[in-house]
């Protein structure tokens, strides 16, 4: 069947990263490990914490970067979709209050989705459906987590990995072939808590990788066929932020040239849901992304994987 391919504007990108840092050598203290053991089997350095701020207020900052990045009316924006697994309370939802913290009184719909890691890209293909209905004319996604609050800092394998932060971004409909959207997003029930969080986030690291790396593979390269692009065609590829070495195994497995993989985990660690959008807003930095074309691609806990084609 053929698919209706969505056409949007990318408007903005923003993030919020809270200051107080967490080194290897932090986690030294607490656990068995070592900076070299994180390092050779992860690639990260250090992870920021969140303190006194919940993860609405994270969201909120993040937005509010977006709409400052371009100076955009913030009263345009009439659905607000948070992806996350770490939402301040079981109701309301994280995106209500960032919708009262934006001060946004008029009829907005918001709610939140939980598809883990891979919450953001299934935030934008909402998102951009819901705009191709003509009932909306601006969509603010948000992925934010405050993951350290979910973390045993007696389990070595997990607690190095995980970090705070949120990113967003501000999309409207467009009419311009040149804005056409592409979107491949899956799930498979996990039934033997592979990765799963019940009071703290637990998995299995060795299924975990050997997933990641074939759904990021496989996501790739659906979405190119799908959108009848080549990986010539993409100016920068920005893979969910989860493991140095999961990013690496993909890009030797596709032929992908590590360099066109952006990378920043090393600073932030995996920050589920936040991590894509914090990365898409750095590569907004650069000032010359202007009409670039990216690839998103990511996995999560449920499972979860997907992948997205966005011109900017």
């Amino acid at each position: 069947m053929k698919q209706n391919q969505p056409k949007i504007k990318v408007i903005s990108s923003g993030k919020y990263i809270p200051e107080t840092l967490i080194t290897n050598e932090d986690l030294e203290k607490l656990v068995e490990t070592s900076n070299e053991w994180i390092m050779t089997r992860t690639g990260i350095q250090t992870r920021h914490k969140a303190v006194n701020e919940l993860t609405s207020d994270m969201a909120y900052k993040a937005a509010l970067n977006a709409i400052e990045r371009v100076n955009y009316d913030k009263n345009k924006i009439d659905l607000i979709i948070m992806a996350t697994i770490t939402g301040d309370q079981m109701t309301p939802s994280t995106s209500n209050f960032v919708q009262a913290k934006l001060g946004l009184e008029h009829h907005v719909m918001s709610f939140d989705i939980n598809a883990a890691c891979t919450g953001f890209v299934y935030g934008l293909e909402v998102a951009s459906a819901l705009l191709q209905t003509k009932r909306f004319r601006s969509a603010l996604i948000i992925g934010g987590e405050t993951l350290t609050k979910i973390i045993d800092y007696t389990d070595r394998n997990t607690c190095v990995l995980f970090g705070d932060g949120a990113g967003a971004m501000i999309i409207e409909p467009s009419d311009d072939p040149h804005d056409t959207a592409y979107f491949f997003n899956a799930a498979k029930g996990d039934l033997n808590d592979t990765l799963t969080v019940k009071k703290f986030i637990q998995m299995d690291g060795k299924k975990v990788y050997q997933f990641a790396v074939g759904a990021m593979e496989g996501a790739i390269v659906k979405i190119l066929n799908e959108s009848h692009l080549k990986i010539e065609d993409i100016d920068m590829v920005i893979p969910h932020q989860a493991n140095e070495r999961i990013i690496q195994s993909v890009s030797k497995s596709t032929g992908i040239p590590i360099e066109k993989f952006m990378l920043n985990l090393s600073e932030y660690g995996n920050t589920s849901a936040a991590s894509i959008p914090i990365t898409i807003s750095e590569y907004f930095d650069r000032k010359d992304v202007k009409g670039k074309k990216i690839l998103l691609v990511g996995f999560g806990g449920g499972f979860t994987w997907g992948s997205s084609i966005l011109q900017l």
